[in-house]
């Protein structure tokens, strides 16, 4: 493992040259390029199925409105190839069922529970029996279909689904072996009949990414990174204490020991084999390419879960970053606001692709592995109003002396065992500016990402009250919490702080349409106050 680290590390950094301007997913000009694009996206008329489905899901990593009439059209496509995949594969099979699974997981992977289980069932099938995935009556296997159903795999993993790892290390030791000798791998990949790697034909950028990028995917399923497991996968806030996480249970675990893992020292010489070939190979990262945003999202992608096998901090404005947004910038059509250049894909999935890769799609679904489920009942408990925690657990009886002390608590693993209700009416926000600022910060943290509901009901209950214009987001944001009271306490909360006591309209049992509608008026009527503001995960 620290060979695979330092490997990483030490070409990290010099692939791409620096840059003058540092972006990140939520810098304002990143964000309007992505809501001019989403927009672009809703005008089209795709006659493609799956297609359809990318730009949903790249839509809905965005906006996360299931009721958008185009993310509900690409969900109902996705329960359609569920159910015309049991007819048998098709073309284009490996890829509609990829991207169905990466949707339909992302949307609920609960309410969907039943077509994503028979998407599990087709990759099973499928699988070539030298471990690879391609299309009908292909017997070689492909690299490209095999990245995205890799992808889908892991999705699943991540998701609570039973997997058979023995048909996961079966692809990953095919992706090892079809590798080219001088590094990247190709389209359709050759099993050499003894020992070694050959010489491959149709090797390309985007598939060097995309076989290197599948191996660190593999390997994370069989948590070859770390230790971390479901229950404790962050949710995709970047600096929230370890505390705050989702939940799921992890339901491979029996099935992943039964299965020797994959080698560990020829993953790390395949990907440092590959980037010592990107390295001398820097003109076909940027320019020409023929799948120009294709690559762009498999990069994204691949040094996304570089940065989980390093164990590196994740760099919030890394050098590859900046260089393909750049380009993107100089690309995206500034009267469509799609991007309709740089063939091989229609102008729609080239503007999802692009929509993906800035918003940093991986490093997000790297962070929220499930959605978050309420614990508990609709109240506040009544016996450990005065509980510390100790090994993450309520034993005592001493207050939180103040605020900071009560986050301390909250930001813990027993946060549920609190009397939430108590500890928020005894609660005072600090009146030094600094110190203030600071506890608005960890409020609006717990009550974005926290896994415990107590903490979150706190939170809100808390930053409703505070009476400040800068923590609206946040309560808009937990309008639509998982959990009833944590709704309310951000409704009234927002009524509060804007002096508009009859709100717009959330009644104490909204629909999911209500919910959308209410978050929509909010932030219309939070913009008319800021209006240089920029929402980028609050709907």
């Amino acid at each position: 493992m620290k060979h695979l680290i330092l490997l990483l590390s030490l070409f990290a950094g010099l692939i791409l040259p620096q840059y003058a301007f540092a972006f990140t997913p939520d810098d304002p000009v990143v964000v309007q390029m992505v809501d001019r694009g989403i927009r672009f996206m809703e005008k089209q008329k795709i006659p493609n199925q799956g297609e359809h489905v990318v730009c949903a899901y790249a839509h809905f990593k965005v906006e996360h409105d299931d009721q958008n009439p185009f993310v509900v059209e690409g969900i109902r496509l996705a329960q359609q190839f569920a159910n015309d995949i049991v007819g048998g594969q098709k073309y284009k099979s490996n890829y509609e069922c990829a991207v169905s699974t990466l949707l339909l997981c992302e949307v609920s992977p609960t309410r969907y529970r039943n077509e994503l289980a028979t998407f599990k069932r087709y990759f099973d099938e499928v699988q070539l029996s030298n471990g690879g995935y391609a299309y009908p009556n292909e017997h070689e296997g492909d690299v490209s279909q095999t990245q995205y159903a890799i992808l889908a795999i892991w999705t699943l993993d991540r998701h609570g689904f039973k997997l058979d790892y023995n048909k996961l290390k079966s692809a990953m030791d095919w992706l090892l072996a079809v590798q080219d000798r001088n590094g990247p791998w190709p389209y359709h990949g050759v099993v050499p009949r003894t020992g070694g790697l050959i010489g491959q034909k149709e090797t390309s950028m985007s598939m060097a990414l995309a076989g290197a990028a599948s191996l660190l995917i593999g390997g994370d399923a069989f948590r070859m990174w770390g230790d971390t497991v479901a229950e404790e996968q962050d949710t995709g806030f970047v600096g929230l204490p370890k505390a705050i996480k989702v939940y799921t249970e992890d339901v491979n675990v029996a099935q992943r020991t039964r299965v020797k893992k994959p080698d560990e020292s020829r993953i790390k010489n395949a990907i440092g084999h590959m980037e010592q070939w990107r390295q001398v190979n820097p003109e076909k990262y940027s320019g020409n390419l023929y799948w120009y945003f294709y690559t762009a999202y498999t990069t994204e992608r691949y040094e996304s879960f570089v940065e989980i096998a390093s164990g590196k901090p994740i760099s919030k404005s890394p050098a590859w970053y900046n260089a393909t947004v750049t380009e993107l910038m100089e690309m995206q059509s500034k009267e469509s606001g799609g991007w309709e250049s740089r063939a091989h894909t229609m102008p729609h999935v080239s503007t999802a692709f692009a929509v993906l890769f800035l918003i940093r799609s991986t490093q997000k679904s790297l962070g929220t592995g499930a959605s978050a489920t309420t614990i508990g009942g609709q109240g506040f408990g009544d016996n450990v109003s005065k509980a510390d925690l100790v090994n993450g657990k309520a034993v005592t009886k001493t207050p939180a002396q103040s605020v900071s002390g009560m986050l301390e608590l909250l930001e813990g693993n027993g946060a549920d065992s609190l009397d939430g209700k108590a500890l928020a009416d005894s609660a005072t926000l600090s009146k030094n500016p600094t110190e203030r600022s600071a506890q608005l910060d960890r409020l609006e943290r717990l009550v974005r990402g926290s896994q415990s509901w107590q903490a979150r009901r706190v939170s809100a209950k808390l930053l409703g009250m505070s009476d400040e214009l800068r923590v609206v987001p946040a309560l808009i944001y937990a309008l639509s919490d998982p959990d009833k009271t944590v709704r309310l306490y951000a409704r009234d909360g927002l009524r509060f702080i804007s002096r508009k006591f009859e709100g717009f309209g959330m009644p104490d049992k909204p629909s999911n349409s209500e919910l959308r509608q209410a978050q929509r008026s909010w932030r219309e009527w939070f913009l008319k106050m800021k209006p240089d503001y920029v929402f980028v995960d609050d709907v």
